[in-house]
């Protein structure tokens, strides 16, 4: 009963069999085996990150630490060693109740109780060894002797006989002892290459987890970002369905009075018409031809006038409905929709490549903020650099797909912005943005009255409006040949679609002079 009891306090209430490399938890003294309580300290990382120990539930806001129990480990080995199949070993010589026993005797293949062992012979062939059941596999089978010797050559335990003068005459032998001493030293070895390569794996697992975390919150940051979108521009959408059917009935009612007004006045004149008709008519059945040609009230009846009179009314008096008033408001849906509605943020970001930098340009530390300066940077010279203008290109070029990046101008100095290719000349006139087949661009600024123009070529196009905001989003579209750009204002206005057929990658491109161009993030977007 006693034997039981000890057995069950050295099992893990984890797994409930006896520890392995069992590990003490120093909060609280608790024991487990080490890969159980490794694995439950994991779970509760990846679920709460709230630790508690399985035996007493006290909480720990930190991952408690574990210290190797080796009192403990060597009592399990020697328990173990003792029992099999959970059945204590008994005394070969108490016959009349089992006594457990406390040593073996390897030559008698016997074991025995402390009583027996004090009256067993202590000459040297009598090997006393742990209480086991398996004595027999101590000795060798051929031979029927003590195991003594362990030879390298075949790996495997041989007798005195077997190493003088069986088949393993002449072989390389190292006793017992030393050959178990040898082994455990390759067995440490190993062990601490297998310890290394654990910690290894853990630390993976928790980067591997830490960026499945950061993934799921991005995710969902960005599944709200887009709730948000879709619930602005569903917004947007029932404004400006209000406002045009406003308007439309506007018109409608405003035609309608007008209507109304021209109707009456024809109707008068419809009378009028009607009397005249009938004088005539009278005029026409009289005999006395004095009485007709004197008729005071005929004497206008033939004026050109009077024709032109009733074709005023008509005319002059019912209008159509202003179509192009509609079609203008009508026109934000599309800005909405193209400039807001097909976008899906992507986590990569536009950077400034600060080797293609020219030396009046500052490029901030996040690598999104051009910065206008009149000390010359003196950038170390490299073939990608711009020489004689202010102005930097992107570290990234895109060659297919659909593409967006929004930036935010200074109300100083002059700006451009736009894309271009990689190929682009790096000095003289026609290195700047805009200025050559190469490259593509909105400008702008102080120097304008915030009128905008395109250029592409050194072919200027002068936008038509006013802009009200200082950002700007740029879109490619690279196989649909598109290259636009839109005013980020409420709603959002499509200001001038460039059409090419690509032949290089683009890359995002600022030309700053007095003032400063930041880049506020680069996305991609799909079709709904």
């Amino acid at each position: 009963m006693a034997s039981a009891a000890l057995g069950e306090e050295l099992k893990c209430s984890i797994c409930l069999y006896f520890y392995a490399d069992p590990v003490t938890m120093r909060c609280c003294g608790h024991n487990f085996c080490r890969v159980c309580i490794d694995h439950v300290l994991n779970t509760q990382d990846l679920e709460s990150r709230v630790y508690s120990c399985p035996g007493c539930s006290i909480k720990f806001q930190e991952r408690p630490a574990l210290q190797k129990n080796v009192t403990l480990g060597n009592m399990v080995e020697k328990f173990l060693s003792t029992h099999r199949d959970g059945a204590v070993i008994s005394c070969t010589y108490c016959v009349d109740s089992p006594v457990p026993a406390v040593r073996s005797c390897l030559l008698c293949e016997a074991s025995l109780c402390d009583k027996h062992l004090r009256v067993h012979s202590k000459s040297p062939e009598h090997v006393l060894n742990d209480p086991s059941t398996s004595l027999e596999k101590r000795k060798c089978s051929v031979h029927k002797e003590f195991l003594k010797y362990y030879c390298t050559k075949d790996a495997i335990c041989i007798c005195m006989s077997c190493r003088l003068d069986g088949k393993h005459r002449g072989h390389r032998v190292e006793i017992l002892a030393k050959a178990s001493e040898n082994k455990k030293k390759k067995l440490r070895n190993v062990l601490e290459k297998l310890v290394t390569k654990r910690e290894k794996t853990e630390v993976r697992v928790r980067s591997v987890e830490e960026r499945r975390r950061k993934s799921q919150e991005k995710a969902s940051g960005e599944a709200e970002r887009v709730t948000a979108l879709f619930i602005d521009i569903r917004r947007r959408l029932d404004d400006l369905e209000k406002r045009i059917l406003r308007e439309i009935s506007r018109q409608e009612e405003k035609l309608s009075l007008s209507s109304s007004d021209v109707i009456q006045r024809l109707e008068i004149k419809k009378e009028e018409l009607s009397r005249k008709m009938r004088h005539i008519e009278e005029l026409c059945n009289m005999a006395d031809p004095l009485t007709v040609l004197q008729d005071p009230d005929t004497g206008d009846l033939c004026d050109p006038e009077v024709e032109r009179g009733d074709e005023d009314i008509e005319e002059n008096g019912v209008g159509d409905q202003d179509l192009g008033q509609i079609s203008r408001i009508s026109h934000s849906l599309a800005d909405i929709i193209r400039g807001v509605a097909l976008y899906v943020q992507d986590p990569a970001d536009t950077l400034l490549d600060v080797n293609t930098a020219g030396n009046n340009l500052l490029i901030s530390d996040d690598l999104k903020t051009a910065t206008w300066t009149e000390t010359c940077q003196n950038h170390r010279q490299t073939a990608k650099r711009f020489l004689n203008y202010h102005q930097v290109m992107s570290r990234r070029g895109y060659i297919s797909g659909r593409h967006y990046w929004d930036v935010e101008m200074s109300k100083l100095g002059v700006c451009r912005v736009g894309m271009c290719y990689p190929s682009i000349d790096r000095e003289g006139d026609k290195s700047v943005i805009g200025d050559n087949t190469k490259s593509w661009c909105l400008f702008g600024g102080q120097g304008y009255d915030n009128q905008c123009s395109v250029k592409h070529n050194n072919n200027q196009i002068r936008l038509p409006h006013q802009i009200s905001s200082n950002r700007v989003r740029i879109c490619l579209d690279y196989e649909a040949g598109q290259l636009s750009f839109y005013e980020l204002c409420d709603p959002i206005r499509h200001l001038h679609t460039f059409t090419a057929t690509f032949t290089e990658p683009l890359h995002a491109a600022l030309w700053v002079c007095g003032g400063s161009i930041k880049i506020l993030g680069r996305s991609s977007y799909e079709e709904p």
